[in-house]
């Protein structure tokens, strides 16, 4: 089948085909010093995404030139990394107007069928295919790049479907990260309420040259043996997946794609970032490696920009990430500032406590939404519930429905 934009007669684009031996299952660290190298090589998969990329820009595919960028952190203990990025903000093509949580794919409306053939780097396809496979996914520039390397992961365009994430598509985003060398190679999913700038399936992949705190603070446990546990201590509080390598990719997307379409059922957004990470009880001990960490956060749905707003506040802002358009702010705003304009947009702990109770339930086989495992019962007992004394917040019963009634936006 054609990729996006292509008539009969133009080339496809070049499959990347790999294997489990592609994996770097033992991620390069950070250097000594913010903004150093990693210590290791690039990957194949590296090496054939960024000369792609890079000749693209030579090439002028791209809505504007990326040089370096101003990079700082900000003071303060969430480490914030705040980069000025005037072009982004000026010459990007304006986001579509979304108005549901559930708003089917528009082929009218701006979508990846559309972009140039030459805008497609690569077919990431799993050597071998069969069932346990993931999709083949579309790399493809994002031509209003965030930063060197910003590419977008799209499932085959030509079947239209809408920004709703899918267990098939996080999974072949998640054998992405694994086969780069870089730490700093991310991928993030933007869902509709929650600054998705375009209602046509897709994830972000990204290099960025600077550690987060959401790869190595340490998780409260909901229900340990599904992975999931409770980000308190970072910019936006999230909920936490993990998976030590490969093998476990496959039900971590399960699981977050469960948790996420509960999310939309009680009339809530989401984002999700996957990054390399520190098991989530914190660093890794002596020999141990990281694994995949993908964060999932609640949100209020928000349509259209927020007059007045020193920045939008997605995926990227969420994980500590601050891309500004302005020399002003990029100057001037301070720790307390962003953590104020980030989580206006997020529910009160109290609630999200709550809601990840719901998600223990849903994921253990107990749950009552569309997405409940409908298999053979399963035990509950390796879960903790938020609800005991440890996590639940003074005074708060612990009911599904109070977390539904506080989340009941129309959409």
């Amino acid at each position: 089948m054609a990729a996006a934009g292509e008539e009969p007669g133009d080339p496809s684009p070049e499959d990347f085909v790999y294997g489990e031996e592609d994996f770097v299952l033992q991620g390069a660290g950070w250097g000594g010093e913010p903004g150093d190298e990693p210590g290791s090589a690039p990957s194949r998969f590296d090496r054939a995404l960024l000369e792609g990329w890079s000749d693209r820009m030579e090439r002028g595919l791209f809505r504007y030139r990326l040089g370096p960028l101003p990079t700082r952190v900000l003071p303060g203990p969430m480490r914030l990394v705040a980069q000025l990025n005037v072009q982004r903000g000026t010459e990007r093509r304006p986001p579509q107007a979304v108005r549901s949580l559930r708003q089917p794919f528009d082929p009218r409306a701006f979508n990846f069928t559309r972009i140039r053939p030459d805008e497609v780097l690569l077919r990431l396809r799993r050597a071998g295919g069969g069932p346990a496979a993931p999709d083949p996914l579309l790399v493809a520039i994002n031509v209003s790049p965030l930063e060197r390397g910003h590419v977008l992961l799209l499932p085959e365009p030509a079947r239209g479907l809408p920004q709703a994430l899918t267990a098939p598509l996080l999974r072949g985003g998640l054998e992405a990260a694994l086969l780069s060398a870089h730490p700093g190679f991310r991928v993030g999913f933007n869902g509709l309420g929650a600054c998705a700038s375009v209602n046509h399936l897709h994830l972000h992949g990204f290099y960025l040259g600077r550690p987060l705190l959401v790869e190595s603070a340490p998780a409260q446990p909901l229900c340990p043996r599904r992975g999931l546990g409770f980000l308190r201590d970072v910019p936006a509080p999230a909920f936490l997946f993990y998976a030590a390598g490969p093998a476990g990719l496959e039900a971590l997307a399960r699981d977050v794609c469960r948790a996420a379409e509960h999310l939309a059922d009680t009339g809530l957004a989401y984002n999700v970032f996957a990054t390399r990470g520190d098991p989530p009880g914190g660093a890794a001990g002596a020999g141990g490696g990281r694994g995949l960490r993908v964060l999932l956060w609640a949100r209020r749905p928000s349509f259209g920009a927020k007059a007045g707003a020193a920045f939008n506040v997605a995926l990227c802002e969420l994980a500590g990430y601050l891309p500004l358009p302005a020399a002003a702010v990029f100057r001037d705003i301070t720790e307390a500032e962003a953590l104020r304009a980030i989580r206006e947009h997020l529910l009160p702990e109290p609630e999200l406590l709550r809601l990840g109770e719901d998600l223990t339930r849903l994921l253990a086989g107990r749950g009552r939404g569309r997405g409940r495992d409908r298999g053979p019962h399963r035990d509950w007992r390796g879960c903790l519930r938020t609800g005991t004394s440890a996590s639940r917040p003074p005074g708060g019963a612990v009911r599904r429905r109070g977390c539904e009634a506080a989340a009941n936006v129309t959409s």
